[in-house]
């Protein structure tokens, strides 16, 4: 069983940053994939950024040019670096992490709450 734990979330001023991580219990990056989810009040889960399992890295067109996804795999950690928040980014993040071989399963982290004011 795979442990997925965040941190960094809080309550910045519209423009403020914030860099999440989420840190996995053991090294799963070789076979998995990690990606990055929020989901606001009311409104459903939506992917943020996540890498392909040829190591690209994509985005939601409302974060582009703001948001950064990146990883650590000697540390088994994730990032998401979120600059210049609107208080549209307003959300419980979530990372989670995609197996690249089949019969194994995904992985979520806890979730981590974003609060931006304007």
């Amino acid at each position: 069983q795979v442990q997925l734990v965040e941190s960094g979330g809080g309550s910045v001023q519209a423009g403020g940053s914030l860099r999440l991580s989420c840190t996995a219990s053991s090294s799963i990056f070789d076979i998995y994939v990690m990606a990055w989810y929020r989901q606001a009040p009311g409104k459903q889960r939506e992917l943020v950024a996540g890498f392909t399992s040829v190591g690209t890295a994509n985005y939601v067109d409302s974060v582009k040019g703001r948001f950064t996804i990146s990883r650590d795999n000697a540390k088994s950690t994730g990032y998401l670096q979120m600059n210049s928040l609107k208080p549209e980014d307003t959300a419980v993040y979530y990372c989670n992490a995609r197996p690249t071989l089949p019969g194994i399963p995904t992985y979520w982290g806890q979730g981590t709450q974003v609060t931006v004011s304007s």
